[in-house]
C-alpha cells in the first residue's frame, strides 16, 4: 500500500486477504463496479477508490507480463540475471530505501501500465522476494540467503 505506513497495512492485512479473494489475481483482474462498491464500503480494508483501481489494473497487467515473459518471475529476475544481489550492510543505517536498479524496474512497470509502483516500494518488493540480500553481515541469515 503506497504512502502508508507498514504497520497499518500489516494490521488489516486478513481483511485485505478476505476482501481481494485470497490475493487471487485472476480474480482481481475480473473484478466488476458490483465489487469496486463493495470494497469501498468494507471498514476492515483501507478504502482509497484509486489504489483499490489500481490494484485491479495491476493484476490485469500482471498477467500480460506472464503472457510475455512465461511468468512473472523470469521478468522481474530478469532484471538481476537470476541472481540474488548480495549488499554489505554493516548497519542497518546503511539501507537505502530506493536504489537505481529499483527506480529501473519502476519505470518499467509504469510504462506497462502499473500505478503505485514507485521505486520505494519496489526496493521492499526486491528485499522481501530475495531479489536483494539486506541483512546485515552479522545477522545469522546472512550467509543463508
Amino acid at each position: 500500500q503506497a504512502g502508508l505506513s507498514w504497520i497499518t497495512v500489516l494490521k488489516k492485512r486478513e481483511n485485505f486477504r478476505d476482501a481481494f479473494d485470497h490475493f487471487d489475481y485472476h480474480k482481481i483482474a475480473t473484478y466488476d463496479e458490483k465489487k469496486i462498491e463493495s470494497l469501498l464500503q468494507n471498514s476492515g480494508i483501507i478504502r482509497n477508490k484509486l489504489k483499490i483501481l489500481s490494484a485491479i489494473s495491476n493484476a490485469k497487467y500482471f498477467i500480460e507480463i506472464q503472457n510475455e515473459f512465461g511468468s512473472f518471475r523470469k521478468y522481474i529476475w530478469g532484471f538481476v540475471n537470476e541472481n540474488s544481489i548480495k549488499n554489505n550492510f554493516k548497519t542497518s543505517s546503511e539501507y537505502p530505501v530506493k536504489t537505481p536498479l529499483s527506480e529501473t524496474i519502476s519505470k518499467d512497470l509504469i510504462s506497462r501500465g502499473f500505478k503505485f509502483v514507485g521505486a520505494t516500494i519496489i526496493y521492499a518488493f526486491m528485499q522481501a522476494s530475495g531479489m536483494v540480500n539486506d541483512h546485515l553481515e552479522s545477522c545469522f541469515r546472512y550467509l543463508e540467503v
